[in-house]
């Protein structure tokens, strides 16, 4: 498949602009203008395809057009927005489906901007959480997505988190279901009170998240541990506060690692602002 560079055509053009209009904008000026600029090309005839930017893409199958943004980004060669428009015009989610199949993170990252929250894309969505085959980023793409549509997917994401796969995410997205629940309560009130102390902070987020001020007497015993660092006891804190609870009494972390990282940081951010 032979590709057009679009953007590259355009930049050339953009470059003749300018440099014939070079008094006739500020540099403000430009930055609006550019866009216009772009919009306008995309109806633009371009003899080497004999039709304009717009028009080369309308007359591509759902296929093609995935096959095409696929092989721009494996290519490196950068992803016109007049197809990325086509896509979306379209609305066809069972085209762009089969690139969250890739190994390519871009790609699968394109497919997912595109997709967005359609529902069509849900199961898609659940196998990159559990297979473990993409990247972290990805996987928190995917998640921020299922946590607005939490209620949505509850069940999906309970059963899967009882079988014991990709339990963290699965965690995530059941703190944010709006609707009470006692399993999901209980799955997350469990999953913090068997939580060693690396997860034990982002857990009680999770209770936070949630809203559910049963979990406070579990969190006011667990910050009264004394032998808990800094992070988790501010994490603690912070979801005891955002349940209505309180805990005021002082604790020495002058010896914690990650207090004296964080009052270095301090430190020098107020000594480089007293300097400049």
């Amino acid at each position: 498949m032979k590709l057009i560079d679009f953007d590259g055509l355009f930049d050339e053009k953009l470059t003749q602009y300018m440099e014939e209009n070079k008094n006739k904008y500020t540099e403000k000026q430009w930055e609006d203008v550019i866009p216009k600029l772009y919009k306008k090309f995309g109806d633009t005839y371009v003899a080497k395809i004999k039709c304009t930017p717009k028009e080369y893409y309308a007359k591509m199958t759902n296929e093609q057009l995935a096959e095409t943004l696929s092989a721009h980004l494996h290519e490196d060669i950068p992803v016109p927005e007049f197809l990325c428009m086509e896509i979306e015009t379209r609305g066809e989610a069972n085209t762009l489906l089969p690139l969250l199949n890739s190994e390519d993170t871009q790609t699968v990252s394109y497919a997912i901007n595109l997709l967005g929250d359609d529902v069509r894309a849900f199961d898609a969505y659940f196998t990159i959480l559990t297979e473990n085959r993409l990247s972290e980023d990805i996987r928190s793409d995917v998640t921020d997505i299922f946590r607005i549509h939490a209620d949505e997917v509850k069940d999906l994401a309970y059963d899967t988190y009882i079988k014991g796969v990709a339990k963290e995410y699965m965690l995530e997205i059941l703190s944010r279901v709006k609707g009470r629940e006692e399993r999901v309560f209980d799955a997350l009130l469990q999953a913090f009170l068997t939580s060693d102390e690396t997860q034990s902070p982002v857990r009680a987020g999770y209770l936070a998240a949630y809203g559910d001020e049963r979990a406070l007497p579990h969190l006011m015993k667990r910050i009264e541990d004394r032998s808990i660092g800094f992070v988790e006891f501010q994490e603690l804190k912070y979801a005891i506060e955002a349940l209505g609870g309180e805990y005021n009494e002082p604790r020495d972390f002058t010896a914690d690692k990650d207090y004296l990282a964080v009052e270095a940081a301090i430190s020098k951010t107020a000594t480089d602002e007293i300097k400049s």
